[in-house]
């Protein structure tokens, strides 16, 4: 598909600095523009790359002014990562999109599902399964007996979503996803480890996207719930009976242990763990690799292993390395204590 500078200024209600019948059919990072491409600019830590990028055009928030000549059209806009979003959302609403049910596939009898569905080959549905309408179901996927998908649901190759669960309307679930597998529940008698069987679900409320083999437990009673907007990355682990709060995004590799309240809009990064039976307070933030064991208020900033303060983290950071220098110091100055000591002890 090929656009001009001019379409895109109309449909993202830019200006144009330069030649609005410039033609692009591609995007590109601006590091690596060429001729026929889009690229952007949002982070100044790569302002530089405007000046000597091969591409046509390049989206630019408002506020840029150029410091010497530019080739590309620019189109300004007020945010320029989110127009490349908004764009990017848009000619891919114009790709061709998969429909009807593929030979191989299995659909129960009893399993009802809504206008517009494309079901894969090697898919399987179970019984009394209720999936809503535009729902993309791609090759083996596995759903289990009742559950319940809303409408415009992606669901990509590979997923596994247990019995009884529910996802609601606009999810996406990228392959290698597991809903509703039991949670690590057991107990133990004369040193023998009992399974305790979990008989909850898993609830995904509206706009929920799950990454790459991302895992949630279904809860042993009642249901771990992921509320509205929420935003898992790659190869996360959900234990049983969690809750996670809307608009919270979280990075690869957390583990959430369980019966944990995740607030709203909470970012976590990447490699966070979370014990058990702990409450994140709301738009709290927690640093790469930190281990949570307590509750955290709300709007919390932490860091580290058991994590703390975050202004204390970094402040710790710079001291850590110059451990070493200050143990010998110690160590010599108690040397020169003791000598000072023996010295007075003989007076």
């Amino acid at each position: 598909m090929t656009f001009t500078a001019k379409q895109i200024a109309d449909f993202l209600k830019g200006e144009i600095v330069g030649n609005p019948d410039i033609e692009v059919d591609n995007f590109a990072k601006i590091e690596e523009g060429k001729p026929r491409t889009i690229a952007f600019l949002s982070n100044p830590k790569y302002t530089q790359y405007i000046y000597e990028t091969k591409a046509d055009i390049v989206l630019v928030n408002n506020s840029f002014v150029a410091e010497k000549p530019i080739s590309p059209t620019l189109i300004k806009v007020p945010d320029a990562y989110a127009a490349l979003a908004s764009l990017l959302e848009m000619v891919n609403s114009l790709t061709p999109k998969k429909t009807g049910i593929e030979e191989m596939s299995f659909i129960s009898p009893s399993a009802k599902l809504g206008n517009d569905v494309y079901v894969g080959a090697f898919a399987y549905i179970g019984e009394k399964v209720q999936i809503g309408e535009k729902v993309k179901i791609y090759p083996q996927v596995y759903i289990g007996d009742n559950v319940k998908i809303g409408n415009n649901v992606i669901i990509y190759p590979g997923v596994k979503i247990y019995h009884n669960c529910v996802i609601g309307d606009n999810c996406i679930l990228h392959s290698g996803v597991v809903i509703g597998a039991d949670g690590f529940g057991f107990s133990q008698q004369e040193g023998v480890y009992h399974k305790i069987q979990q008989i909850g679900n898993v609830v995904l409320e509206e706009n929920v996207e799950v990454g790459a083999n991302t895992t949630i437990d279904r809860a042993a009673l009642g249901s771990t719930i992921i509320r509205k907007g929420v935003k898992l990355d790659n190869l996360i682990q959900i234990a049983h009976n969690c809750e996670v709060g809307q608009n919270t995004v979280m990075a690869a590799q957390v583990g959430i242990a369980g019966s944990t309240k995740i607030g709203e809009s909470c970012v976590l990064g990447g490699q966070v763990g979370i014990g058990g039976h702990i409450t994140i307070g709301s738009k709290s933030q927690i640093g790469a690799q930190s281990g949570i064991i307590s509750n955290t208020p709300e709007g919390a900033e932490v860091m580290g292993s058991p994590a703390y303060q975050l202004k204390n983290y970094f402040k710790s950071s710079i001291i850590i390395p110059k451990l070493p220098d200050m143990y010998r110091q110690i160590n010599a100055l108690e040397k020169e204590i003791n000598e000072l000591k023996k010295q007075f002890s003989k007076e």
